[in-house]
């Protein structure tokens, strides 16, 4: 089954055109082998998707030995298939401080030379002289993230100025090694300050955000969707399915149930547990829009795609798969409705369980 066809989108005030469908390839190099890899790239392409999304540090899980595989697989998928690279926007992003990933970041900043270091590795495994959209994965500074829900002044650690990462990104746009910018995991006010900050000094203005967004974490809307409105900022929304819960394959056993499907990334990985998506309250709420999916005739995959494809604040959702078949799922969700009812619907469940995996 084909989906409707998707007309590209602007990211921003950038030139940038991009289909409303993301390919997220972290699996890549973890969960995905380069053969398959491989199969969902061109699947991709063949079926419209021209925007993949990448970053430094993935494989994830994060581990060591895996840091910079996904790049590497996509570098090794451009080379052997000329012509692909013209045909994809390329993201990527620069990792913040540490988190507890030494082998990503030293140290608790980011400096303007970790930034053209990191640039260049990335370029380096991707194989291509630029990149289309460079990210910062996460914020220099300290700020309440993947999964904290509270901004806590007494734990500021920040190295390096947003002036200064700026500064640093245009030396990488002026090079010709960068198009253009976004940000990732950000606040209402580094967007404003990211901003401001471009427009007061002449250097690169943020062309979008990638935060994550779905029926389990609708946090963008409490704020962030009118700041980035008006500055003319776009989101690209990630985690649509919330690591596999709102697939409906734990409707039955919990990710920690032997009975519950292995392969999945948040049963098989406890690092993933521990984040928001492995919280009780959210598995809860995962099944409760399951529920609703199927009383309307949808599978809970279809709801949660179609959720995300349909809202004004979204510019493109960042899907990650695991096989060829996954995508196609995934892509046949395109171009689902969802009834004014159904949507009343979804906002009364969030009315009683917010945003459980905020």
């Amino acid at each position: 089954m084909n989906s409707p066809s998707m007309q590209p989108v602007a990211l921003g005030q950038s030139a940038l055109q991009v289909s409303p469908i993301c390919l997220g390839t972290m699996t890549f190099g973890e969960q995905v082998g380069e053969a398959e890899a491989f199969a969902i790239m061109d699947r991709a392409l063949e079926r419209g998707v021209d925007f993949f999304d990448t970053a430094e540090m993935y494989a994830v899980p994060a581990r060591a030995e895996t840091c910079g595989a996904t790049e590497t697989i996509i570098g090794r998928w451009f080379a052997q298939r000329p012509g692909a690279r013209a045909k994809v926007v390329l993201a990527t992003k620069v990792a913040g401080p540490s988190r507890g990933m030494p082998w990503v970041r030293e140290g608790k900043g980011m400096t303007a030379a970790d930034i053209a270091a990191s640039c260049e590795g990335s370029l380096r495994r991707l194989g291509t002289d630029v990149i289309d959209l460079y990210q910062i994965h996460w914020p220099e500074r300290n700020v309440p993230a993947f999964g904290q829900l509270y901004y806590d002044p007494a734990k500021e650690s920040s190295q390096t100025g947003i002036h200064e990462q700026l500064e640093a990104l245009g030396r990488l746009v002026r090079e010709g090694k960068v198009r253009h910018i976004g940000l990732s995991n950000e606040t209402p006010w580094g967007v404003h300050e990211f901003v401001r900050l471009a427009e007061q000094h002449g250097l690169p203005r943020v062309a979008s955000v990638q935060n994550a967004y779905c029926l389990l974490n609708r946090s963008w809307e409490n704020g962030m969707d009118e700041s980035c409105h008006r500055l003319g900022v776009s989101l690209l929304a990630y985690s649509p399915l919330a690591f596999g819960l709102l697939t409906g394959k734990f409707d039955v056993h919990a990710p920690t149930d032997p009975a519950a499907p292995q392969a999945a990334r948040i049963a098989r990985y406890e690092s993933v547990r521990k984040q928001r998506w492995g919280r009780p309250e959210a598995l809860a709420a995962a099944r409760r829009y399951s529920a609703l999916a199927r009383e309307h005739g949808l599978t809970p995959t279809q709801l949660a795609l179609a959720f995300c494809y349909t809202k004004w604040q979204v510019a493109s959702t960042i899907i990650g798969v695991t096989s060829v078949a996954q995508l196609d799922e995934d892509l046949n969700a395109w171009g689902t409705q969802l009834s004014p009812e159904l949507l009343s619907a979804i906002d009364a469940i969030r009315w009683e369980v917010r945003d459980p995996a905020q």
